[in-house]
C-alpha cells in the first residue's frame, strides 16, 4: 500500500459522505454573512491610515449608510457630538473639532462649524462651492425647469434681482393691510376656529399649529406676492395640486430624486399642472391687457429682461412663481409656528405684546385700528420676539453646497498641526450650520432658552450680531446690494449669494400675522412643549395644538 493511498483513503470515504448546502441554503448563509463581512471590511477600511490633510471621518458602523440615522434623527446633538467627542460603543474616542467628514448616504458630507465654518462656506467662491450641484435634484422637479438652481448661478442672480423689484417699501406698506384682512377672514371662516366665531370670550378652543399656520402662511404670501385672482384660485381649485407638489419637497426626494413611487409620480403631475395654471393666467393677461391692472409679481416679471436683452419666458415666469409660493411657504410658516408657541408659552411676553399694540394702535373708544408698516417698524416687543424665535428656531439647519476643487481649510478653523493644512477634496459635499452658532453657549447667554429680553440690549451680544448681519461689507452679487453678513453668530435667512432675498417679506408677514392674532385672541400652551421635527426640510415642531379663546366681543 502506497503512502498516498494509506493517508488518503480515510478522507476519501469521508468526503463521500458529505453533503453540499442547498442553493436557498447557500444563499440564506450569504445573506447573513455578507453585511457582517461588509460591517467588518467598513470597520478595517476606517482604522487604516488616512492623510493627515483629510478631516477626520466621523467612525460608523453599517457601510453607505453611514451617519444618516445620527444626523438624520437630529442633526444639531449629531453636530455636537462630533465637535466635542465622539464614540464607539458607548466608550470615549476622540474629538473631531469644527471640521469633520461624515457618511450621508454613500455620499462624503465636510461639516464646518461655528462662525469661521459658516463663513468658509457661505463666503466661498461659487466657482468653487456650489449649490446648484446639491439642490438641483430636489428643487428642480418641484419648481421647474429653468429657474432657480436648474440654470448658470449669474441666470440665477437676475431672476433674484427680478424678483426684487416687487420687494419694496411701497409695496410692503400694501402688504400689511392684506396679510391683516387674511388673517381676519381666515378666523372668521374657518372650522378650526369654530369657537371664536361663536362671540364667546369665555369659551376656550384649540388649533393644530401646523396645519393652520401653514395656511394662513399660503394665503398671506399669495394674496400679497401672487395678487388676487391667483391666490383664490389657489386656494379652492388648486389645494390638492399644491398638497402633492409639497409632499414632494422631502429628504427623500432630495437624497433618491426619482423612485418610482406615488409620491414621484403625484409631485411630477403637480408640477405640470401648475406651471400650466401660470401660463394659462400669463397667456390672458397678454391677450386681453385691459382686463389686468394687478401690480403683483406675474406683472412685474412680464416686463423684466436678462442683461442680454432677452425677455422671460412663460415657464421661467411659471417656475419662479412656484418657486415663490413654496420656498416662502416653509420657512414662513415654520417660523410663525414657533414664535406663537412660545408665545403661548409666555404669558408675561404676550400681554407685553398686547399692551404695546394697545400703546400704539389702540382709539379712544377702546378699539385698536388697522395695523400700518411704518409703525409696525417701531413695535420692539414684537421686533425682539421675531428676532428670537428666528436665533432659537431658524428654519434650515444645514447649508450645503458642492466641492467643485480641492480647497485648502484656513487654519483658523481647522488645523491638524501647525504645519499641516486640511484640504476638503472635490467632489465633497460641504456643510455649514448656522443653528449651532445661534445657540453656543460660548457666544450667548442661555442659549437654548427663548429670551427677547436679550434683544432690548444695544450694547449687548444680540444687538451686536444682528448689526455684523445687517450692516457688515455690502456686496452686490447681480440683484443690488446686500449685506454679506457670513461672519456674525446669527444668520437666520443664510448669508453670502444665497442669502434669502425674500427675508425682509418674511419678516413683515410674521410680524403682521403676530400683531393680528395676538389682538383678537388669547392663546396658551395644550400640553408641554414640542420638540423639533427633523423629518422634514425644515425644522418644525413635532405635531401639537394651542388652546385659544377670544379676547374680546366682536
Amino acid at each position: 500500500m502506497s503512502a498516498n493511498a494509506t493517508f488518503s483513503e480515510p478522507w476519501s470515504g469521508t468526503l463521500t459522505h458529505l453533503e453540499w448546502p442547498s442553493t436557498p441554503r447557500l444563499a440564506l448563509i450569504t445573506l447573513i454573512n455578507f453585511p457582517v463581512l461588509a460591517i467588518l471590511l467598513n470597520v478595517l477600511w476606517q482604522l487604516l491610515p488616512r492623510p493627515k490633510s483629510q478631516p477626520p471621518l466621523v467612525w460608523h458602523w453599517i457601510p453607505f449608510l453611514g451617519s444618516a440615522a445620527t444626523y438624520g434623527r437630529d442633526p444639531i446633538g449629531f453636530f455636537r457630538q462630533c465637535r466635542e467627542k465622539s464614540f464607539i460603543m458607548q466608550m470615549p474616542l476622540l474629538q473631531y473639532g469644527n471640521c469633520f467628514t461624515f457618511i450621508l448616504l454613500g455620499k462624503r458630507v465636510t461639516v464646518t462649524l461655528g462662525t469661521r465654518g459658516n463663513d468658509y462656506v457661505l463666503g466661498g467662491k461659487h466657482t468653487q462651492l456650489a449649490a446648484e450641484d446639491v439642490y438641483s435634484p430636489l428643487t428642480t422637479p418641484v419648481f421647474g425647469k429653468d429657474v432657480v438652481y436648474d440654470c448658470p448661478n449669474e441666470k440665477l442672480m437676475e431672476q433674484k434681482r427680478f424678483v426684487k423689484v416687487s420687494l419694496t417699501i411701497d409695496k410692503f406698506r400694501a402688504y400689511v393691510g392684506m396679510i391683516e384682512d387674511e388673517i381676519k377672514g381666515y378666523l372668521e371662516t374657518d372650522p378650526k376656529f369654530r369657537v371664536y366665531q361663536m362671540d364667546d370670550i369665555n369659551e376656550w378652543g384649540a388649533f393644530p399649529v401646523l396645519e393652520v399656520f401653514s395656511e394662513m402662511t399660503i394665503l398671506t404670501a399669495s394674496r400679497t406676492l401672487q395678487g388676487r385672482e391667483i391666490r383664490e384660485r389657489l386656494t379652492k381649485d388648486y389645494a390638492q395640486v399644491y398638497h402633492d407638489l409639497d409632499h414632494g419637497f422631502t429628504p427623500l426626494h432630495w437624497m433618491i430624486p426619482n423612485l418610482p413611487l406615488p409620491s414621484y409620480r403625484k409631485r411630477d403631475a403637480a408640477q405640470a399642472k401648475m406651471s400650466a395654471f401660470y401660463q394659462s393666467i400669463l397667456r390672458h393677461r397678454r391677450e386681453h391687457p385691459e382686463e389686468h391692472q394687478d401690480d403683483d409679481v406675474m406683472a412685474s416679471l412680464m416686463k423684466q429682461r436678462y442683461r442680454d436683452g432677452t425677455p422671460l419666458r412663460d415657464h421661467e415666469i411659471a417656475h419662479i412663481l412656484i418657486a415663490l409660493l413654496m420656498a416662502g411657504q416653509h420657512t414662513s410658516s415654520s417660523s410663525l409656528a414657533w414664535t406663537m408657541l412660545h408665545i403661548a408659552d409666555r404669558q408675561d411676553i404676550q400681554e407685553a405684546l398686547y399692551e404695546e399694540q394697545v400703546k400704539h394702535f389702540g382709539t379712544p373708544d377702546g378699539g385698536l385700528r388697522d395695523i400700518t408698516y411704518d409703525e409696525l417698524r417701531d413695535l420692539k416687543v414684537l421686533d425682539a420676539v421675531v428676532r428670537e424665535t428666528l436665533r432659537l428656531h431658524p428654519p434650515i439647519h444645514s447649508i450645503m453646497r458642492m466641492a467643485h476643487e480641492d480647497i485648502p481649510v484656513p487654519a483658523t478653523l481647522a488645523a491638524p498641526s501647525e504645519d499641516v493644512t486640511y484640504v476638503v477634496p472635490k467632489g465633497d459635499i460641504v456643510m455649514a450650520s448656522p443653528i449651532v452658532s445661534q445657540l453656543d453657549p460660548t457666544v450667548w447667554e442661555d442659549a437654548e432658552t427663548w429670551e427677547p429680553l436679550r434683544w432690548y440690549d444695544d450694547k449687548g451680544v444680540a444687538a451686536q450680531a444682528h448689526k455684523q448681519y445687517n450692516e457688515g461689507e455690502k456686496i452686490d452679487f447681480g440683484f443690488g446690494l446686500v449685506s454679506k453678513g457670513t461672519v456674525s453668530p446669527y444668520l437666520p435667512f443664510g448669508a453670502g449669494r444665497h442669502r434669502c432675498i425674500g427675508e425682509q417679506f418674511a419678516y413683515l408677514q410674521i410680524s403682521t400675522a403676530i400683531c393680528a392674532l395676538i389682538r383678537r385672541l388669547e392663546l396658551k400652551l395644550e400640553s408641554d412643549f414640542p420638540k423639533s421635527d427633523y423629518e422634514s426640510m425644515m425644522v418644525q415642531p413635532l405635531p401639537c395644538k394651542i388652546l385659544y379663546r377670544r379676547r374680546k366681543f366682536d
